[in-house]
C-alpha cells in the first residue's frame, strides 16, 4: 500500500482464478465496507472499472434506480 494522502491511497490487487478480487484492509476501514455488503461495479471501455456501495450509488442517483427508500428492490 502506498499512501499518498490521508484521504487517498492506491494499491495494486491480483485477480484470481474466479476473477475474484480482494479489496485491501485499507479499503474497506476508510469506505466502512463490512461483510455482506453490496458493492456496485461500474465501467468505462476508455476510463476502467470503479466500485462504489450501493447505498451510496443510489444516493447519487437521486432515487432513479431505488424503491424511494435508499435501497434497490430486491
Amino acid at each position: 500500500m502506498k499512501d499518498i494522502q490521508e484521504d487517498k491511497f492506491i494499491v495494486s490487487v491480483k485477480v484470481g482464478p474466479k476473477g475474484q478480487i480482494t479489496v485491501p484492509a485499507e479499503a474497506r476501514r476508510m469506505f466502512n465496507i463490512k461483510e455482506g455488503d453490496t458493492l456496485m461495479v461500474m465501467g468505462d471501455k476508455e476510463k476502467g472499472i470503479a466500485l462504489i456501495k450501493d447505498d451510496v450509488f443510489y444516493q447519487l442517483m437521486g432515487g432513479m434506480f431505488n424503491n424511494g427508500k435508499g435501497n434497490q428492490d430486491k
